[in-house]
């Protein structure tokens, strides 16, 4: 019996010869002599070899190769000077569509066909002795870079707890970046904190625990203290060179004198507190003779222990980020260039609270020898603007916005709250509530909760209101002096008898700072268990900010009302518990 055949169950089938040999030997030659000279041109011509060794069809010239992938001008220009060569060399009837006797075509390093042997993978020698990767390092002045400079300042503080939360963190890195941590840029959604998740995903900074606490890790602080050592060096270059300038350009005048003098301008004073601090100064007040004066002329330029003495600052409105990004952005931008073109002194900043308030601007002249003026102190004036569309305002009734902004302007620190309402004209009949309920929302935030109203027609008209209540603020706290306050300290009340009617030769004014100021009004900060529990209490219906501001006075958690109503023996009494409890400034 004949022996059964071999049965084949598959096979490879043979994929057909390139039909343009002299094309692929130039792009291959081409690719070597870039792999060579280690350009990375050497991957653009192995794509075009790979391109048309699929191409099943022969080439009359380079130009045709350019409905390939892979195949640009640059490629097919060369590939015609190459051909035109060919001609040259060979005669115009010489085949293209093979190759000269005796020349092969140069393997390809990374063959696309199916046959080629698969390849090797490098050791691990041969890829740490190629190209290593580049080490991450923040560009100067950049956010990532203040980051990592504070968090290894506070690290290297003896008995420091080796961890900053957000806020700390963007305030002292604030002074080493050239971007903000809070305001983007004009027409850019990303600030200087936004470099903080690059950090995070290199391994350099840590984030753990709610709310987040950032540290570094071995990797950041060994880059870290690179970086502080270099910029100790610069320092140290920097004032080498100032020495030597100043030395150089002026060999006959002693400056140690004028180096004394402004050391002691600068340097801060520690010691009281604003109110002793004023005490102490009072004869510098101006309208006050001294036998000092020129000291005491330098010494309102700079004051210390928290203290603005008139012409010693400006007066500068603050405009929230949000009201000049994102939404109805071609408003928005028309807000602000009607702010620029009424000559209106602003500055774009995160406002936890508020769409418009004032500061006043301590004025700092910048130190010789230094890059940048000092930072300056800024405290808030009693003003804050809440800015309504009747858009806004019904959205904010629905989804209860409106209250909980309201109770927040009222403990944000700040004495007189103004609402600014913006009419949409005939568009407010096409909104989810009716305009009889808006009207009535708009009464009672000037009625009931005491806020001021202001009502406008449009942008225009909200930054004809800003720019006049810019110009009386300026006209009203022009022969002031200022003191900066806590908002923990009593007598807030006083601030409003002192600031507000009496017109006196220099009236002293005790503001907040407007770092506290936005630091307290964030609003998703840890909350006591009295604030939570007012929160709770905000959500029934009915009761207002006042009247859970009067239970908190008598109950001030829910344990203590729930024990409270334990107390009460009959249901009766349980029903008028806080039937007696007076709320509001009359007391109803």
């Amino acid at each position: 019996m004949p022996a059964a055949e071999h049965v084949r169950l598959g096979r490879k089938r043979t994929l057909p010869p390139c039909p343009n040999p002299l094309f692929l030997q130039w792009l291959s030659e081409l690719r070597d002599q870039a792999a060579e000279k280690g350009q990375k041109t050497q991957y653009v011509y192995q794509k075009a070899i790979s391109s048309l060794k699929k191409y099943p069809l022969p080439l009359q010239n380079a130009r045709e190769a350019k409905i390939l992938q892979n195949f640009g001008d640059g490629i097919c220009k060369i590939l015609d000077e190459k051909l035109q060569r060919h001609y040259r060399e060979n005669g115009p009837d010489a085949p293209i569509h093979s190759l000269p006797s005796g020349v092969t075509v140069a393997p390809s390093r990374r063959s696309n066909n199916n046959l080629a042997q698969p390849t090797k993978q490098p050791s691990r020698k041969e890829r740490e002795g190629g190209r290593r990767k580049r080490e991450y390092v923040p560009q100067k002045r950049s956010g990532g870079y203040a980051v990592l400079l504070t968090l290894y300042r506070e690290s290297q503080v003896p008995g420091g707890k080796g961890f900053m939360f957000k806020l700390e963190l963007q305030a002292e890195a604030q002074h080493l970046s050239d971007k903000s941590f809070s305001v983007p840029d004009l027409g850019s959604k990303y600030t200087a904190w936004s470099s903080v998740s690059t950090l995070i995903q290199k391994d350099l900074v840590l984030k753990t625990h709610n709310p987040a606490r950032y540290s570094l890790t071995e990797l950041g602080l060994a880059l870290a203290e690179r970086l502080e050592d270099g910029e100790r060096e610069q320092e140290e270059d920097r004032r080498r060179d100032v020495r030597e300038e100043e030395e150089g350009s002026w060999p006959g005048v002693d400056l140690t004198a004028e180096e004394d003098e402004r050391k002691k301008r600068t340097e801060p004073i520690a010691g009281p507190d604003p109110a002793a601090y004023v005490a102490q100064r009072g004869s510098e007040v101006p309208g006050v003779h001294s036998s000092e004066k020129p000291q005491a002329a330098e010494t309102k330029t700079r004051p210390a222990g928290g203290c603005l003495y008139p012409g010693s600052y400006d007066i500068v409105l603050c405009v929230d980020f949000i009201e000049t990004t994102g939404g109805s952005t071609a408003c928005k931008q028309e807000l602000v260039k009607e702010l620029q073109r009424n000559g209106v002194t602003f500055d774009v900043r995160k406002l936890n609270v508020g769409d418009f308030l004032w500061v006043a601007k301590e004025r700092v002249a910048p130190v010789s020898g230094q890059l940048r003026a000092p930072p300056s102190r800024e405290l808030v004036l009693d003003y804050i603007i809440e800015r309504k569309r009747m858009d806004d305002l019904c959205g904010s009734i629905i989804d209860g916005r409106f209250r909980e902004q309201k109770f927040r302007l009222k403990r944000c620190g700040l004495q007189k709250p103004i609402y600014l309402v913006e009419e949409c004209g005939s568009a407010a009949a096409h909104l989810s509530l009716p305009e009889t309920t808006l009207q009535q929302a708009i009464v009672n935030t000037q009625v009931v909760d005491g806020f001021f109203v202001k009502r406008v027609q449009d942008v225009k008209e909200s930054v004809a209101y800003l720019t006049v209540m810019t110009r009386y603020l300026s006209k009203l706290y022009q022969n002031r002096t200022l003191v900066c306050r806590s908002r923990e300290l009593e007598g807030d009340g006083q601030n409003e008898e002192e600031c507000g009617g009496r017109e006196r030769e220099d009236p002293s004014c005790s503001l907040i700072s407007f770092a506290e100021f936005n630091q307290g009004a964030v609003k998703n900060k840890c909350q006591t268990v009295r604030e939570v529990f007012a929160r709770q209490l905000m959500q029934i219906s009915g009761l207002s900010g006042d009247k859970a501001v009067a239970i908190l006075e008598h109950y001030s958690t829910l344990h203590s009302l729930l024990k409270a109503y334990e107390q009460c023996p009959s249901d009766t009494e349980r029903e008028k518990l806080l039937s007696s409890i007076r709320y509001g400034k009359l007391k109803r």
